[in-house]
C-alpha cells in the first residue's frame, strides 16, 4: 500500500516530469549562475557605495531612487538568468527529437 506523499509524488511526474539534464548542461547552468551572481554582486556594490553617499548628504529623495534602482536590476537579472537556464534545459529536448 502506497503512502499519500508516493501517490502525490506519482501525480506530480505524471503532470510535470523530472528533466534530466546532461553533465554539459549541469556546467552551463553552473556557469550562468556563477556569471549572474558576478553581475549582481557587481551592481549591488556600485548601488549600495551610491546609497550611501547619499545617505552622506543627505539626500532621500536619491536613496529611494537607488533602492528602486537596485530591486528593479535584481529582478531583471534573475529573470534573464532563469531566461537562459531555460534555453539550456531546453537544448536537450530539441536535440535529442
Amino acid at each position: 500500500m502506497k503512502t499519500a506523499y508516493e501517490l502525490a509524488m506519482e501525480r506530480l511526474s505524471k503532470t510535470a516530469p523530472t528533466v534530466k539534464l546532461t553533465t554539459e548542461q549541469k556546467l552551463q547552468i553552473a556557469e550562468l549562475e556563477s556569471k549572474y551572481a558576478a553581475k549582481l554582486a557587481e551592481r549591488e556594490l556600485l548601488l549600495k557605495g551610491e546609497i550611501s553617499k547619499a545617505a552622506e548628504r543627505g539626500e532621500y529623495e536619491e536613496i529611494e531612487k537607488l533602492e528602486k534602482q537596485l530591486a528593479s536590476d535584481r529582478t531583471s537579472l534573475r529573470a534573464e538568468l532563469e531566461e537562459k537556464k531555460e534555453k539550456v534545459r531546453q537544448q536537450k529536448t530539441r536535440g535529442g527529437t
